[in-house]
């Protein structure tokens, strides 16, 4: 025990950078159940609300992950009509210039979204772009057409890492931190979330990557490769203490504001059924929600701006607990979780208590899935499902609430 106290009290000494951090995956569909891609990015920003928007300004309609507390249009995950998707993560040691004026990388994602179709219409786009590009960030990308990559981008240039290629991800997937392997070596943020995500997903493709499994194991996973200690894990877990512990390095953190699974088509299928798996706010505190570009205007309420609440109502819900969560203030208090409140050996834990309803959406939406394969993507259907589910959604919040 005390060589565990020893250990968390190193991680304490946390970098300012790692504020603006996430993880991520692209898992190409020639390892996943039934065919399809899937690209997660559990995002981690110093911004604490966003929302869901729809945008038919361009070339192709598409749905983005915005912030909410700005008039920016800039995107920070998405799809587009045509199937094309794009997410990042910041990177901080591929940058080896003098440049002063960064961080365009939601302004580039939304113009990707705009008019690229395909993962080579998006190494063209960054081919013609002005230097320099104003990025640090490694962006993965997928498309209908059975594409995924991740280019690691700097002002002048970028590397693109091809998920098919069986040499360069030879188990069917790449994870990308806060480093890019092109960059300087052992600098950037995020090794040992890299190495968390490593045996996260080692161990999950014994089961088969799903979207559901991606949110439930990896965007609520309490486990630390350095300390090797899973707080899900009874014999590791505080609660016989005082219940509070450090989340240093683990992927859900207090600076998490939402967790987004894009499950892709396979080649031949309409791009329409590309699915956005949403949780905004706090990833453990979140419930997911499945959206269609082809929805349009008409998302579910939960995901989108509230002008009375100035975010979305699901962030709002997710942050509030969050807030219960991380309930200390003074000095390093905000890396302290009451793990008690998340998970508990009586089952009454936000993710114990949410996740039960989360299955149900899941279990509902993906019955659906085989009709729409065959017929197309159902907008009345999928409005129908929405009024069914929203409803259990804000009552398990109003449960939690009451804790």
């Amino acid at each position: 025990m005390k060589t565990i106290i020893g250990l968390i009290s190193a991680c304490l000494l946390i970098s300012i950078q790692d504020i603006a951090a996430c993880t991520s995956i692209i898992i190409s569909g020639k390892v996943t159940p039934d065919g399809r891609p899937l690209m997660w990015k559990h995002r981690d920003t110093e911004t604490p609300f966003n929302h869901m928007a729809f945008f038919n300004d361009g070339k192709y309609s598409f749905l983005g992950l915005v912030n909410s507390n700005t008039t920016s249009s800039d995107v920070w995950t998405g799809s587009n009509e045509a199937g094309f998707c794009i997410m990042n993560t910041a990177s901080f040691n591929l940058k080896d210039d003098d440049v002063k004026e960064m961080d365009h990388e939601g302004s580039l994602m939304r113009k990707a979204l705009n008019i690229c179709k395909t993962v080579l219409d998006f190494e063209h786009f960054l081919d013609t772009l002005a230097r320099p590009m104003r990025v640090e960030a490694n962006f993965g990308v997928i498309d209908a057409y059975g594409g995924a990559a991740y280019f690691e981008t700097k002002n002048d240039r970028y590397f693109k890492k091809d998920v098919n290629d069986e040499k360069l991800a030879p188990n069917g997937y790449l994870i990308y931190t806060n480093f890019s392997f092109e960059g300087q070596k052992d600098k950037g943020l995020g090794y040992i979330r890299y190495d968390t995500a490593t045996a996260i997903f080692l161990k999950m493709q014994h089961e088969g990557y799903t979207p559901q499994r991606i949110l439930q194991e990896a965007s609520r996973s309490f486990y630390n490769s350095q300390l090797d200690i899973d707080l899900k894990n009874e014999q590791q877990s505080p609660n016989r203490t005082s219940g509070w512990f450090v989340e240093q390095d683990m992927i859900p953190r207090s600076e998490s504001t939402a967790a987004i699974v894009i499950q892709g088509v396979k080649p031949g299928t309409n791009p329409e059924l590309t699915t956005l798996w949403t949780a905004l706010g706090y990833p453990p505190t979140s419930i997911a929600i499945p959206l269609w570009v082809k929805m349009g205007e008409n998302q579910p309420k939960l995901v989108i701006y509230d002008k009375k609440i100035k975010t979305a109502p699901l962030c709002l819900y997710a942050s509030q607990l969050k807030d219960k969560v991380y309930s200390l203030h003074r000095g390093n208090g905000q890396k302290y979780l009451n793990w008690k409140l998340l998970w508990n050996n009586e089952g009454t834990g936000y993710i114990q208590e949410l996740q039960k309803t989360e299955d149900k959406v899941f279990d509902i939406f993906n019955s659906q899935i085989p009709s729409w394969e065959k017929k197309g993507l159902n907008i009345v259907d999928v409005q129908e499902v929405y009024n069914r589910v929203i409803p259990a959604i804000e009552n398990a919040y109003g449960q939690c609430m009451k804790q």
